[in-house]
């Protein structure tokens, strides 16, 4: 009996050091390949997905960050006040470039976008660090800006030297009448210069009234601000009681040089930054004071004959696009320009802070 027990007790340890046989092993490993096969297989189903929400997320964030930069810069258009010296019924505040819509600009091939798709807007913005001053002829009151010079005196404590060191060549001025009832701009074609007690400012001629839209044979006023059609804001004579402004303008722009990624750019003071990659829409209205309730917003500046006295908001439509070359799903298209790519858009309407113009 206990040789007996002894080999049951030798039995009962081998069975329960027994492992898995070579058929239960093969099967466990069939098993496992077939669930990883299919949890590899859900995980690189979805891996495009994230990727395009990533890209969405992105786009989303450059469309808002792009339409909070320009609130910023054209809520302050167009204020009138300027180091001291308040201007009522300020005459300007922003001026828009509508590019008619054009068929030619896209190309539904290699869906790339050309110069013409898009629009333009300027903030008519006030150099803050030159200070005005007072225009000037000599041996008179008054000054015609149908000449080539332009006299001006400092105010305040502001030297001759100082003024004259913050002009330069290709610089832009805006002369404003004192009451805000006239202006026009010009482009200067030299540094300041003093001159028999004033500061000389060599400068492009205006036409006549202080018309500058290129007639007189140079490009006199690159930002749009005056042209035959606005003439009853325009002038050619302003008096030592007027004033003679450095502009600093503000450009919202579309660069399309690659047209396989427009980049929306903002430019002042000579400087190009890129506000937002892969905009394929950048089209800028105006709300103006005399328009229509069935059409509030005009997107042709030609229909209001540009005269930017009469604006009262800005609408601003971006539209922007994943990129192309990251496109993850072939089979996509959608439904903008039939692209294989996402498309988000958005709109913002923003209103200067000045209300003078014109009221």
């Amino acid at each position: 009996m206990r040789t007996q027990a002894i080999n049951y007790k030798r039995k009962t340890s081998r069975s329960k050091q027994h492992g898995f046989s070579l058929v239960e092993l093969m099967v466990a490993v069939a098993i496992f390949l077939i669930i990883g096969g299919a949890a590899i297989g859900v995980v690189k189903q979805h891996a495009p997905l994230f990727t395009t929400q990533q890209q969405q997320t992105g786009l989303d964030i450059a469309l808002r960050n792009a339409a909070a930069q320009m609130q910023i810069d054209v809520v302050n258009a167009g204020t009138g006040y300027y180091q001291g010296v308040n201007i009522p019924s300020w005459p300007i505040g922003v001026t828009i470039i509508n590019n008619p819509p054009a068929t030619s600009c896209f190309d539904a091939t290699t869906h790339t976008y050309g110069p013409t798709c898009f629009d333009a807007m300027n903030v008519i913005a006030i150099d803050s660090n030159t200070p005005p001053s007072n225009p000037q002829d000599i041996g008179a009151n008054c000054v015609s800006t149908t000449s080539s010079s332009l006299f001006i005196t400092p105010i305040g404590s502001t030297t001759l030297t100082q003024l004259a060191s913050d002009f330069h060549d290709g610089d832009e001025v805006l002369l404003v009448k004192s009451d805000g009832s006239q202006m026009t701009t010009t482009v200067l074609t030299s540094d300041g210069q003093i001159s028999g007690g004033k500061v000389k400012l060599a400068h492009n001629p205006t036409g006549v009234n202080g018309v500058n839209d290129g007639s007189t044979g140079s490009n006199t006023d690159p930002l749009g601000i005056s042209s035959t059609s606005d003439n009853n804001k325009l002038g050619d004579q302003f008096c030592k009681t007027d004033w003679v402004l450095k502009l600093a303008p503000i450009r919202y722009w579309v660069d399309a040089s690659d047209p396989s990624d427009p980049k929306l750019m903002r430019t002042q003071n000579g400087q190009d930054n890129v506000i937002a990659e892969q905009i394929i829409g950048f089209k800028v209205g105006a709300s103006i004071w005399n328009g229509t309730t069935a059409d509030p917003y005009s997107f042709d500046a030609s229909s209001y004959s540009h005269d930017w006295s009469l604006v009262r908001a800005i609408r601003v439509s971006l539209i922007g696009r994943t990129n192309p070359s990251g496109n993850v799903d072939e089979k996509f298209r959608n439904t903008f320009d039939q692209g294989p790519y996402k498309i988000q858009a958005l709109s913002v309407v923003i209103n200067p802070r000045n209300l003078s113009m014109n009221d």
